[in-house]
């Protein structure tokens, strides 16, 4: 009887923190577009009174990055500038922008060169209320394409009642979720948690090793961030190392070594070329660890390797892979027993 007399008041309650979680969303969201919108005002017009030509535009944004991150923190790599000059590029007049979608869905808009497409796909995405994994799939149907080439109404109206099909409505306090909202706001970002007991033993003992190897080894973190055309991957470990003056990315697969892994590390090589090193960084190093119990394996993306005294100094401060297979066994037999 009491449960039955509390559950009107429940529900009104209820519904007024759902009520306020999505205006919060709104707002958050309404003005990290409008933030990214007058950064890339700023960008442009600087760059319009320096007279800066589009041969130094890349480096001056990979300037004002390194800047931006140590006064600001995360949220400002090379790409994202990027992408808010073009946003403000595409949209001169701030009241075009439309605060349903959100900072993501345009990251995506952004990247389709034709105009007219751009337009529809927002305007879709704006009506049938898409969420970004929505609108990408929507994308990488070509929904677009197959509408121009249906002939008469009919068709094309079907095509578009087949594009509503399996959409995700987009609650607000999704917004809140999203990688680029974590750092808009400065919260700390919802990392995916290694879940495998194997994959977290390694990167304690390998973190571990490193450190105490003594060669110049400086532990960044794991599962750090690499965002490329708006799609967010992980490495699962970085460090620094000072007396090579590289950064040392290492990727651990439960696996044995496939093609793919070693072209995930290459793409995570130059995102860190590009946009983390400093000038005088040389190219960084990749390691990738395959912990597969029949084939204990370490393959090495050797970058940087272009002249004999950077050569000498890696093969002394990199450990060599009996060194890391060694570590691997150790966590292995361990979980055996």
């Amino acid at each position: 009887m009491a449960n039955d007399l509390m559950n009107p008041l429940v529900h009104e309650i209820k519904n007024i923190l759902e009520t306020a979680r999505n205006n919060i969303a709104k707002e958050v969201n309404t003005e990290l577009l409008i933030s990214y919108w007058k950064i890339g005002e700023i960008i442009v017009l600087y760059e319009q009174n320096e007279n800066i030509r589009a041969e130094y535009g890349v480096k001056t944004l990979k300037i004002l990055s390194k800047e931006l991150t140590k006064e600001l923190g995360r949220g400002f790599s090379v790409s994202n500038l990027q992408f808010m000059r073009r946003f403000y590029q595409e949209y001169e007049i701030q009241q075009t922008v439309s605060v349903k979608l959100s900072w993501s869905h345009y990251c995506e808009l952004l990247i389709i060169s034709n105009k007219d497409k751009r337009s529809f796909y927002e305007k879709e995405a704006i009506n049938s209320k898409w969420s970004v994994r929505e609108l990408k799939r929507q994308i990488d149907t070509s929904l677009y394409e197959r509408l121009l080439l249906s002939k008469g109404d009919v068709n094309k109206a079907e095509v578009l009642k087949l594009a509503t099909k399996g959409i995700e409505l987009a609650k607000p306090a999704d917004m809140i979720k999203d990688p680029y909202v974590f750092e808009f706001l400065g919260l700390p970002e919802d990392k995916p948690l290694m879940e495998n007991d194997l994959e977290e033993a390694l990167v304690r003992q390998i973190e571990r090793f490193l450190l105490e190897l003594g060669r110049g080894f400086m532990f960044v973190g794991t599962q750090q961030r690499v965002t490329i055309n708006n799609i967010h991957y992980y490495v699962d470990m970085v460090f620094y190392n000072k007396p090579l003056k590289s950064y040392v990315l290492i990727e651990l697969k439960t696996t044995k070594l496939m093609p793919e892994a070693a072209g995930q590390l290459n793409m995570y090589l130059n995102y860190y070329e590009r946009e983390v090193n400093d000038e005088d960084d040389n190219k960084p190093i990749g390691i990738i660890l395959c912990t597969d119990k029949d084939s204990l394996t370490a393959e090495y993306a050797l970058g940087g390797l272009s002249n004999n005294i950077f050569a000498s100094k890696y093969t002394y401060y990199i450990p060599d892979k009996e060194q890391l297979i060694a570590e691997v066994e150790k966590i292995i037999k361990k979980l055996e027993i």
